[in-house]
C-alpha cells in the first residue's frame, strides 16, 4: 500500500460521512465499476462537492486531475496532493500531465477526470478530448458517472445530490485528433444519457431502486 492508497483509505469513509451529513446523497450502479485494472472514470461537474462525493463511493482509489491553480492554492495544494491529484494547466498543451495521466492508467489504477474541462451552470456541457486520448492510448476501458443536484447544493442549502454509474465500455477509435474527438463525443453523449436519468429519478422522488442506461 503506497501513501495515497493509505490517505484514500483513511480519507474515503470520514469525507464519506461529512458528504452525506450535508447531503442527501443517493448512489446508483456502483456495482458496475471494475475493482481492479486500469480504469479512466469520467463525470460531469457542478461543485467542489463533485469530487468529494464521487470519491467518497467509488470502491477504488481515484487519482485526480485538477486545475494548476488548485494546486497553487497554500492548503488546497498540499491537502489533494496527499490523495494522489495531478495538477494541469488548463488551455495549454501540458505534456507532462498527459504523461502522468498515462502512467496512472498504465499501472492499473483509476484516473478520475471531470471531461469538460470546468464547472458546469446547470446541465453537463461539452466534453474535452483528453479523457478519450488518455483511454484510447492506453487502451483503457471508460467509465462513466453523472452527477445531478450539486447545481444547487449550497452551504446551508443541503439540496438532495445523486450519482449514477453506466457500464464500462471501450474506444474503437485510431490514435489521433479526430479519433479522440470522436471518442469525447461518446463519453459526452454517455454523460448525458445518465444525467438525464438522474433529472428523472429526482422528478420521481429519488426511488431508491433504479437501473442507469448504458
Amino acid at each position: 500500500m503506497n501513501q495515497v492508497q493509505a490517505a484514500w483509505l483513511v480519507g474515503r469513509p470520514f469525507f464519506g460521512a461529512l458528504v452525506r451529513l450535508f447531503t442527501p446523497l443517493r448512489v446508483y450502479g456502483t456495482e458496475r465499476v471494475p475493482r481492479h485494472g486500469p480504469l479512466v472514470l469520467c463525470c460531469n461537474h457542478f461543485s467542489w462537492l463533485d469530487p468529494w462525493a464521487l470519491g467518497s463511493v467509488v470502491p477504488r482509489t481515484v487519482y485526480y486531475i485538477a486545475k494548476q491553480e488548485a494546486h497553487d492554492t497554500p492548503v488546497m495544494g498540499p491537502f489533494i496532493r496527499i490523495f494522489g491529484t495531478t495538477p494541469i494547466r488548463r488551455g495549454e498543451s501540458d505534456r507532462e500531465a498527459v504523461r502522468a495521466m498515462r502512467a496512472v492508467v498504465h499501472r492499473g489504477d483509476t484516473l478520475g477526470m471531470f471531461p469538460e474541462g470546468t464547472r458546469q451552470k446547470r446541465e453537463p456541457g461539452p466534453v474535452l478530448p483528453g479523457a478519450a486520448m488518455v483511454a484510447i492510448q492506453e487502451e483503457a476501458p471508460i467509465i462513466c458517472a453523472a452527477i445531478h443536484g450539486s447545481q444547487d447544493w449550497r452551504l446551508g442549502n443541503y439540496h438532495p445530490v445523486s450519482l449514477a454509474f453506466g457500464e464500462p465500455f471501450t474506444l474503437d477509435q485510431p490514435r489521433n485528433s479526430k479519433g479522440y474527438r470522436a471518442g469525447a463525443e461518446e463519453v459526452q453523449a454517455r454523460l448525458r444519457r445518465l444525467w438525464t436519468f438522474l433529472v428523472q429519478t429526482h422528478e420521481l422522488g429519488r426511488p431508491s431502486v433504479a437501473t442507469p442506461p448504458l
